[in-house]
C-alpha cells in the first residue's frame, strides 16, 4: 500500500465512513490515476474535468454514478491533498435525472424466491423482502441480532452509523432457523458466514454475495426487470405503503434520516396512484364503455394489469 493510499484510508476511517464507501472512494481515485497513468497527487482540476467527460461520454455511466465518483475525488483533493480549488466544486452536473426505482409485484417476489438455487440464497431473499435491509446490513447480521423473545431484528451501525430495530415475523424466523439447520458447519457468530476464516475467526459474506443471490435468482426466474438487493428494499417499502403503513413508521423501518426520502414510496404505491378518479373516466366517449360511478379506482387498477 502506497503512502498516499494509506493517508486516504486513514482520513476515511477517521470520519467513520462505511466500509463499502471506503472501498468505493479508493477505487475511484485508483481509476482516476490509472486513466492518466500518473500518481493522483500529480493531477489537478483539468484532469478531473477530462475524467468527468470520459465517464459521461466514453464509459456512459449513469449521472448518479458520475456524481458519486466526483464526490470521491472532491474528498481526495480536499481532505487528503488539502487542496481547496473552487473550480473543482463547480463541476457538479446541472441535470441529474430523478428516476423512480424498480418495484416488484407480490407475484414477482414469489417467483423470485421460488427460483433461488439453494436455501441460503432463498433465505437472503426472504430477509431482504421482509425487512428492507440494505445489502451491507444483511451481510453483517449476527445470530445475536435475531431476538426471538421480543421478535425484533437489531440493526447495528447502519447507514450514517444509525442503529434501528425491525420486526421479526414468525415466517421469517422459521426460515432463518431452517437455514441454520441446513448448514453442515453451524454458524456461530454471523447469520451468513463465509467458508473462510481469518485467524480462526468467522467472517460474514460480502455484500456482493447478497447482490449475487438476487441477480442469480432473477435470472433463473426469468424476470425481465433489472434488479438487485435494493429492489427488494424498494419493494418492501412500497408494499407497506400499499397496505396502509404511515410514513413516519416507514421512515423508522427504512432507517431514513429525512422524511422526504420516504415520501418517494407514495409515488410508487398503486393504492395512492389509483386513489383519484381519472378525468377520462368521467366523460362519455363514443365506442368506449362508460365507467360506473365511483369505480374509477378499480378501473385504473384493471387497466394497469392489462
Amino acid at each position: 500500500m502506497t503512502e498516499l493510499r494509506q493517508r486516504m484510508l486513514e482520513e476515511l476511517q477517521r470520519r467513520n465512513f462505511a466500509p463499502s464507501t471506503i472501498r468505493y472512494y479508493i477505487r475511484t481515485v485508483r481509476d482516476f490515476a490509472a486513466y492518466f497513468h500518473k500518481s493522483p497527487d500529480q493531477l489537478g482540476v483539468e484532469e478531473v474535468r477530462h475524467f468527468q467527460l470520459h465517464m459521461l461520454r466514453d464509459q456512459k455511466l449513469a449521472t448518479g454514478t458520475v456524481e458519486n465518483r466526483m464526490t470521491a475525488l472532491h474528498f481526495f483533493f480536499k481532505q487528503v491533498l488539502k487542496r481547496y480549488d473552487p473550480e473543482l466544486y463547480d463541476m457538479k452536473l446541472t441535470r441529474v435525472p430523478k428516476k423512480l426505482p424498480v418495484v416488484l409485484s407480490p407475484e414477482e417476489v414469489e417467483k423470485l424466491i421460488a427460483a433461488a438455487p439453494n436455501i441460503r440464497y432463498r433465505t437472503i431473499l426472504l430477509l431482504l423482502y421482509a425487512t428492507g435491509l440494505r445489502r451491507a446490513e444483511a451481510s453483517r447480521l449476527k445470530l445475536s441480532d435475531i431476538d426471538s423473545q421480543r421478535m425484533v431484528i437489531h440493526v447495528h451501525d447502519g447507514k450514517n452509523s444509525r442503529d434501528r430495530e425491525l420486526p421479526l415475523t414468525p415466517k421469517l424466523l422459521e426460515a432463518l432457523r431452517a437455514c441454520w439447520r441446513a448448514c453442515k458447519v453451524k454458524p456461530k457468530v454471523y447469520l451468513f458466514p463465509t467458508r473462510f476464516k481469518t485467524a480462526g475467526e468467522e467472517r460474514p459474506v460480502t455484500d456482493k454475495a447478497v447482490w449475487h443471490a438476487c441477480v442469480e435468482s432473477a435470472r433463473r426466474a426469468g424476470l425481465s426487470k433489472r434488479l438487485g438487493p435494493h429492489t427488494l428494499r424498494h419493494t418492501f417499502a412500497t408494499h407497506l405503503i400499499e397496505s396502509g403503513t404511515d410514513l413516519p413508521t416507514l421512515q423508522l423501518l427504512m432507517g431514513h434520516q429525512k422524511l422526504q426520502d420516504t415520501t418517494l414510496y407514495v409515488h410508487l404505491s398503486r393504492r395512492h396512484l389509483h386513489a383519484a378518479v381519472n378525468p377520462l373516466e368521467r366523460i362519455h366517449v363514443p365506442g368506449l364503455p362508460q365507467t360506473p360511478e365511483g369505480s374509477g379506482r378499480d378501473s385504473g387498477r384493471d387497466t394497469a394489469a392489462v
